[in-house]
């Protein structure tokens, strides 16, 4: 006996609405920080698999900020390529296997970037 369209309609609406209200898939709310030293610009430009985030040119002290909703899956991944003087770096800046924070915040510092505050899980990586 197959189930009737109407039972998988009201599957399909009930999956979205807790996703979307946030019972399945959290929200994560990513700032990434240019802690350089004054005066140093920082180039950052972040992608995911779907979304190009654009290139972004920070002076010291400003912010990034992303606001998204990682996918059911577990796959989520933004990485981004910093810039600063003669230095460059590529980094996963949030990857669903790693972090489970809400809030997170990275200081991009002269050794790399650094996990500041987030309310992540004993098992992410700073």
């Amino acid at each position: 006996m197959n189930p009737s369209p109407i039972n998988w309609l009201l599957s399909l609406m009930l999956l979205f609405v807790a996703s979307e209200a946030g019972i399945l898939v959290h929200k994560v709310d990513l700032l990434i920080y240019n802690d350089l030293q004054n005066g140093t610009f920082l180039t950052i430009h972040c992608k995911s698999k779907q979304d190009d985030l654009g290139v972004h040119l920070l002076a010291y002290r400003d912010y990034f900020e992303v606001k998204f909703r990682p996918n059911m899956f577990g796959t989520t991944l933004f990485y981004c390529s910093m810039q600063w003087d003669a230095t460059r770096h590529w980094f996963d800046i949030y990857t669903s296997e790693r972090d489970t924070c809400t809030y997170c915040s990275w200081n991009v510092r002269p050794d790399g970037p650094c996990l500041m505050e987030s309310d992540k899980s004993k098992n992410s990586t700073t």
